[in-house]
C-alpha cells in the first residue's frame, strides 16, 4: 500500500515561502501555504532593489563570496556564502523561465547594476525599481497553477508541538473588523517559516505592517534556537514626508548626493566613499547629522543623475524609478528640480531562526528560511541585494529535502554556536522599573526600540528598553484579535533583541555600541546591506 505524502505547511508568502512550496511540491509534498495577508503582500513585493548573481561571464562566484564576507564584518558563515553564490544563478534562472522580466539592453542582453560593497556590477533589476514585484507576480502565478493549498488572512497564532517535534500549526483564519476569526490546527510532518522580518518594532521602517516577527516569536515560544537578533539593518533613506517609503540605494549608485542645511556632501566625512559607502555607515552618518540639526531630515539631491534640463531629468527619472517617483511626486515633491527630505528607518533583520545549509532548525520537523531564518549568510550585515537571492536559494534548498527528511525519519539540525554571546532564555533584564510605567501600546514600544536600540545604542539605554518591555511583558493582556497577538510577538522579539544587544558590547556591523569597542569605520568591519 502506497503511503500518503508528506504534508507540509509553509507560512509566509514572499520568495522564500512560495520557493518552498513550489519545490515541495515537485519533490512530491502535499503542501499547503498559509498566509496573514493575501498572496501578493509579502516584504518580497516592496524590494525596489535587485537580485544579486554570478550572472554574467567576467564575474565570479569567489568575487561574489569575498563581497559577502565582508559585508558580514567577518560574522558570516563561509558554508552558508559558498551556497548561496555557487547555487544563485541556477534560481535566478529558474525566476526567468518562471517569467520574471529581468531588465535588458537593446540586445537582449541583460542590464548589469552595481551597488554599493560589490566589487562588480551583478545586480539584476525588472521594471527599473520594482525587481520584488516582479518577482512575487511570477511565482504567485505559479503557485496558483500548482496542486497547492492556500490560506489565506491566516494568522500564525503558535507551532503545534508533540514532544520536541513541530507536528503543525495553529491559525487564526478570517478575521475581520467586525467578526473575530476562527481558530484553525493544521497537523503537518513538516512545518516551514517564511513569515518575514521585524520592522514593527521600530517607529520608523521600510516594511508593510505585516512584519511583526510572528513566526520567530512562534519559534521562541516553542524552544527553537534564535541567534543575531541584535543586527538590524537600517536603510539610510526613506521619504521623510508622509508614509514611509523607501528611496533604493541604485539612486545614489546612479549619482544621486546627500547634503545637509548648509548643501554640504556630509557622507565624505564618515567613510571616503561618501554616499556609497556602506550601508549601516551612511546611516548612522545622517542620524548624527540630524542630530545636528535638531532633528530636521538631510535631503537627497537626485539632479546630479541626470545633469541639464529639469524635463529631461523628470523624464529620466520617471522611466529609471517609476515607483519611486511615483511615490515622490505623490507626496508633492518634486525630485528632478530639488532635493527631497530622507530619514533612516529599520529595514532588514539578519538574525533569526537558527537554520542549517537546508533550513532545518533545532526542532525537528521545523523549518525556517527568507528574513525569519538566521542561515548564517549576512552574518552582522546584508551585502546589497544578497536577501532576495538567499530567499529563492535556502527556499529551494528546503523545499528539496523535506521529502527525503521525512524518509528518514531522522533530524540533523543545525550546529548550534557555543561561542555566541549569551542571552537571557527570558529575554528580561535582572532591572525593575522605578516609577511608574506607562501602559503598553505597540506605538509606545516602537518609539523606545528607535531611540535605545536603534541605530546607535549605548548601555545606559538597552537598559532602559530592556527593563520598560519586561514592565510591559507582565501587564495582564489576554490576546483575541490578531493585532493583540501581533504585539505580543513583537514584545517578545523586542526582549530577546535588547538582551542580545546588551550581551554583545562590542560595535560590529550593524551593531553600533557608542559605549563599546572603538574600532574604525571601514568596508571590512561594517558593511553595505540591501535593496
Amino acid at each position: 500500500m502506497t503511503p500518503p505524502p508528506v504534508h507540509v505547511v509553509v507560512v509566509g508568502s514572499g520568495i522564500a515561502g512560495l520557493t518552498v512550496a513550489l519545490h515541495a511540491a515537485a519533490a512530491g509534498c502535499r503542501v499547503t501555504l498559509a498566509t496573514k495577508d493575501v498572496l501578493e503582500h509579502a516584504n518580497t513585493r516592496y524590494a525596489q532593489g535587485g537580485i544579486a548573481g554570478v550572472m554574467f561571464p567576467d564575474d565570479r562566484a569567489d568575487a561574489h563570496m569575498a563581497d559577502t564576507l565582508s559585508a558580514g564584518a567577518g560574522l558570516a558563515d563561509p558554508a552558508a556564502v559558498r551556497v548561496l553564490v555557487d547555487e544563485g544563478p541556477a534560481r535566478i534562472r529558474e525566476l526567468i523561465a518562471l517569467g520574471v522580466a529581468f531588465d535588458r539592453a537593446a540586445d537582449g542582453t541583460l542590464v548589469k547594476g552595481l551597488e554599493a560593497a560589490h566589487s562588480y556590477p551583478r545586480i539584476l533589476h525588472a521594471g527599473g525599481d520594482a525587481t520584488g514585484t516582479a518577482i512575487e507576480r511570477a511565482l504567485v502565478a505559479a503557485l496558483r497553477t500548482a496542486d497547492i493549498g492556500v490560506f489565506e488572512h491566516a494568522f500564525l497564532v503558535d507551532l503545534v508541538r508533540d514532544g520536541a517535534r513541530v507536528v503543525g500549526v495553529d491559525l487564526l483564519v478570517g478575521e475581520t473588523e467586525a467578526r473575530d476569526g476562527r481558530r484553525v490546527r493544521l497537523d503537518a510532518d513538516a512545518v516551514v517559516l517564511a513569515t518575514g522580518g521585524a520592522g514593527e518594532l521600530y517607529a520608523h521602517s521600510t516594511n508593510p505592517d505585516v512584519a511583526t516577527a510572528d513566526g520567530i516569536a512562534a519559534a521562541l515560544r516553542a524552544g527553537a534556537a534564535v541567534a543575531d537578533l541584535e543586527f538590524v539593518q537600517f536603510h539610510p533613506t526613506t521619504i521623510a514626508t508622509g508614509v514611509p517609503f523607501l528611496v533604493s540605494e541604485a539612486v545614489r549608485g546612479e549619482g544621486a548626493t546627500l547634503i545637509d542645511d548648509d548643501g554640504h556632501r556630509f557622507a565624505f566625512d564618515a567613510h571616503p566613499d561618501g554616499e556609497l559607502a556602506p550601508r549601516d555607515v551612511v546611516a548612522r552618518a545622517i542620524a548624527r547629522r540630524m542630530a545636528d540639526q535638531g532633528g530636521s531630515p538631510v535631503r537627497l539631491d537626485a539632479t546630479p543623475v541626470h545633469p541639464g534640463d529639469p524635463t529631461a531629468r523628470a523624464a529620466h527619472l520617471a522611466r529609471r524609478f517609476p515607483t519611486i517617483d511615483a511615490a515622490v511626486r505623490e507626496r508633492g515633491l518634486d525630485w528632478a528640480r530639488e532635493p527631497i527630505p530622507v530619514t533612516p528607518a529599520a529595514h532588514y533583520l539578519m538574525g533569526g531562526i537558527v537554520t542549517d545549509l537546508f533550513g532545518r532548525t533545532s526542532l525537528p520537523g521545523l523549518y525556517a528560511v527568507g528574513e525569519t531564518a538566521r542561515t548564517g549568510v549576512h552574518g552582522a550585515n546584508r551585502l546589497a541585494s544578497n536577501s532576495l537571492l538567499e530567499g529563492a536559494v535556502f527556499g529551494a534548498r528546503a523545499g528539496d529535502v523535506i521529502v527525503p527528511d521525512a524518509i528518514a525519519g531522522t533530524w540533523i539540525g543545525p550546529a548550534l554556536d557555543a561561542d555566541a554571546p549569551a542571552v537571557p532564555a527570558s529575554g528580561i533584564p535582572e532591572t525593575t522599573p522605578v516609577g511608574p510605567v506607562p501602559t503598553f501600546s505597540r506605538r509606545r514600544l516602537q518609539d523606545a526600540m528607535w531611540q535605545h536600540a536603534g541605530l546607535i545604542r549605548d548601555a545606559s539605554g538597552l537598559s532602559r528598553a530592556g527593563t520598560l518591555i519586561a514592565a510591559w511583558r507582565v501587564q495582564p493582556r489576554t490576546p483575541r484579535r490578531e493585532k493583540e497577538y501581533e504585539d505580543e510577538n513583537l514584545l517578545l522579539v523586542a526582549a530577546h533583541l535588547v538582551a542580545a544587544a546588551r550581551a554583545r558590547t562590542v560595535s560590529v556591523g550593524a551593531h553600533y555600541r557608542s559605549d563599546g569597542d572603538a574600532r574604525p569605520e571601514s568596508p571590512l568591519l561594517v558593511a553595505e546591506g540591501a535593496l
